[in-house]
């Protein structure tokens, strides 16, 4: 029997989404924008939606990134015009307090009756934390996930049991309360891909997401989920690996190879230049970090992540090779065009999938976000 397999995306809160080029679609986010995807997705039966935070762009002709909605407000919204759907804000930690994430998270659990979730971010630029006065010193590279450890803590501690008195070496509680509590069990993302971030993720999350690696190379992040599974081990809790790919899909494989080729051809490169003297200030960490593959010159108008270009026939037969790789639970879905993306995604790529042939859209839903 095929393994089915759990599909999100990575819903655009920032201008341009994932593509650093002059030649992809040029927009700004907006809740609507954020909306239409997301209700899309919805009708379509996909299983989640997440939004990421960025404090800071990488600027170039196209200012990348310039320009970002936030997370939690954002998802509130969605909670609020959606029914089914799960979804998952992004908490940058090093700006928003442990107890404060914890409310917010409860509140937002309240509103989509327990569809919530939470992306817990370390901080890899410096900028967007220095601009306000808010970055702790370089020392933190090294010290990152020992600080995300005891904010994990503080999460599980307030929501399990309504309070905590957790002092450790970053957070000193006193007493500190939580009420109403969530209603479902809350969820924690990472994305560590370093040891550090594995090891993290195999004491306090629930799902790990990585990057997918190459073109049309749908397997190819097999050792990364390796190294989860050996991390896994070591703690004895169950946690899966979600896999990042950029659908760039057409009716045939030579028109979606096209459109690849021109985004390449286009690639803003002040902005990769930008994110590549981003990713070099970290010299605390090895070479397995996140940033260090999103800044990697070697596809970084696509920041790197796994691309499947292709008929609609190709990527479904791509997208279905992914969950042959065991401790995988999904895949986090961008896009070229995310509005007609999701579109092609839900009507000419998941009816061609085995892992997906238990979904049923729903034709009263899709009359309404035609």
């Amino acid at each position: 029997m095929t393994q089915s397999l759990n599909v999100g995306v990575f819903i655009p809160i920032g201008n341009n989404g994932w593509l650093i080029s002059e030649n992809a679609p040029q927009y700004k986010p907006s809740f609507e924008l954020n909306k239409d995807i997301t209700l899309k997705a919805e009708a379509y039966g996909l299983d989640f939606v997440l939004s990421m935070i960025k404090l800071r762009g990488f600027g170039g002709k196209t200012e990348f990134w310039d320009h970002n909605l936030e997370s939690f407000t954002l998802m509130a919204g969605l909670a609020a015009v959606t029914t089914r759907i799960k979804l998952y804000a992004t908490a940058p930690t090093l700006c928003m307090p442990p107890a404060i994430v914890a409310r917010m998270a409860s509140t937002i659990d309240s509103i989509s009756n327990g569809r919530f979730g939470i992306n817990l971010v370390t901080g890899w630029q410096k900028p967007e934390y220095s601009q306000m006065g808010l970055w702790p010193g370089d020392d933190y590279f090294a010290k990152r996930y020992d600080y995300l450890s005891e904010y994990a803590q503080i999460l599980r501690d307030l929501w399990e049991t309504g309070r905590s008195d957790r002092k450790g070496e970053f957070f000193q509680m006193d007493d500190c309360r939580l009420s109403p509590r969530p209603q479902a069990d809350m969820k924690i993302i990472c994305a560590g891909q370093s040891a550090g971030g594995m090891a993290f993720t195999a004491t306090y999350a629930d799902y790990n997401f990585c990057f997918g690696k190459g073109v049309n190379t749908p397997t190819a992040f097999a050792p990364t989920v390796a190294r989860l599974e050996e991390a896994k081990a070591k703690t004895g809790r169950e946690v899966s690996s979600y896999v990042l790919f950029m659908i760039i899909a057409d009716e045939t494989d030579e028109a979606a190879r096209a459109k690849w080729e021109h985004y390449k051809a286009g690639a803003d490169q002040e902005a990769i230049a930008w994110l590549g003297v981003q990713g070099a200030a970290d010299t605390k960490s090895g070479a397995d970090t996140n940033v260090r593959q999103m800044a990697d010159p070697t596809s970084a108008v696509n920041i790197n992540m796994g691309t499947l270009v292709g008929s609609y026939a190709t990527v479904a037969r791509l997208l279905d090779s992914v969950a042959t790789v065991p401790g995988t639970g999904g895949v986090l879905l961008t896009f070229d065009d995310f509005v007609e993306g999701v579109d092609a995604f839900g009507t000419r790529i998941q009816p061609l999938m085995e892992t997906r042939r238990h979904i049923a859209p729903a034709p009263s839903v899709l009359a309404e976000v035609a």
